[in-house]
């Protein structure tokens, strides 16, 4: 954030609090004009000077708490209720302070002291039938909060996801089991010298008997 957005953010707040104080000051000295003009005009409507502040506290009181029904409620016929009651009790106010001007401190004819009179029970019944309206909201609360249904597995019409492929790794070929090569007996070598075989005959041998020859002549 840059200096000049601080430097406006820094004037937009101290708008809002010089705001919110003018108002105040303003309600303060309506709310204490207002008290006197209608406690003057209670006075002038033939209640007792004892009890005529309790006149302004009752349009007043009327007001705020329609201004408080208005914006603490939810549902249209409760909030049309508050505003009628805002607005009428505005007009009361309104009108007794006018009334007041008109007087200039004689006391009112019949009709209006009559009016004058009928605000207190009017207001009553204006302000408990508002009071219930709250308390009504705030009890049933909790009640009207919705409900998440779950249903159940085989009703839901969203698709299940798929379930992703699993790479299963190819098995390896175990080996296969070589049979051992057949030993063969080893030869024993073949001897170099002759072997005589003796050979058997079917003819009887005949001895040979010496013969002399004679040397010389």
């Amino acid at each position: 954030m840059g200096a000049a957005d601080q430097q406006q953010s820094g004037w937009r707040r101290w708008a809002r609090w010089s705001a919110a104080v003018i108002s105040i000051a303003v309600a303060a000295a309506a709310f204490r004009l207002s008290f006197t003009t209608l406690r003057d005009l209670g006075v002038l409507a033939r209640i007792p000077a004892e009890d005529a502040w309790l006149f302004p506290l009752i349009v007043d009181g009327t007001i705020l708490l329609a201004t408080a029904g208005v914006l603490a409620s939810d549902e249209k016929s409760d909030r049309r209720f508050f505003a009628w009651v805002l607005g009428i009790g505005a007009a009361v106010s309104v009108a007794g302070n006018s009334i007041h001007a008109v007087a200039s401190g004689h006391p009112l004819p019949g009709w209006a002291a009559a009016l004058v009179a009928a605000v207190a029970p009017v207001s009553l019944l204006a302000d408990t039938h508002g009071l219930a309206l709250l308390f009504r909201r705030v009890h049933r609360a909790p009640a009207s909060d919705p409900v998440p249904v779950v249903e159940p597995a085989a009703k839901q019409t969203t698709p299940e996801p798929e379930p992703e492929p699993v790479s299963v790794p190819e098995p390896k070929p175990e080996p296969v089991p070589v049979p051992e090569p057949v030993r063969v007996a080893e030869l024993h070598p073949v001897p170099s010298a002759p072997v005589h075989i003796p050979v058997r005959s079917s003819r009887p041998q005949q001895t040979m008997l010496p013969i002399a020859v004679p040397v010389g002549g």
